[in-house]
């Protein structure tokens, strides 16, 4: 008996590590930005790179439009022009802070109930050029209010990217030409 309630909470202890480490929403090392003015980032932003990963595979001319619902909340209208089915790809989605609204750590969700991290992890104080990280390695965008970049930004950011542990080499930057 006394065994086997050892084993039971062993086994409950593990998965809670488990779904602890597993709801990690932010890469280690990665700091989201503070303070952080949301209704700055509001708007239209350029993706000009990501790593790429199933939901954008095939996409170029991709842009994210983030507006405020009444609730506090933020919508996310994602679209891109899918080069391999000759057509454009709209995804919507709602997004969350985390804690306070001064920092820039949010959850995004495009399915019901499933959140995934959402960081900005370098911004300009223009609010022109974004580095976003996502959960974790997997997930990286450099974003922009224009179809490009400039090179010591572009340069910045991946520093910030690779002091982090991402691999940049993974970064596919984004045709902008429809």
């Amino acid at each position: 008996m006394k065994t086997s309630r050892i084993i039971t909470l062993s086994v409950i202890g593990i998965a809670g590590m488990y779904l602890l480490s597993s709801c990690q929403s932010i890469p280690k090392g990665a700091t989201a930005v503070r303070p952080f003015e949301k209704e700055r980032y509001l708007g239209k932003w350029f993706e000009i790179a990501r790593i790429d990963f199933r939901f954008e595979k095939n996409l170029n001319n991709t842009t994210a439009e983030y507006t405020l619902n009444e609730n506090g909340t933020i919508k996310v209208v994602n679209r891109g022009y899918n080069y391999v089915k000759s057509e454009w790809q709209t995804a919507e989605a709602k997004a969350k802070f985390r804690g306070d609204d001064n920092v820039a750590a949010l959850k995004v969700s495009f399915f019901g109930p499933f959140y995934s991290g959402y960081n900005v992890i370098a911004i300009d104080e223009q609010y022109r050029y974004a580095l976003v990280a996502g959960k974790n390695l997997d997930y990286l965008w450099i974003l922009a209010r224009d179809k490009s970049i400039p090179e010591e930004v572009k340069t910045n950011y991946l520093k910030i990217a690779n002091d982090i542990g991402y691999d940049t080499g993974r970064l596919i930057w984004v045709e902008h030409n429809k």
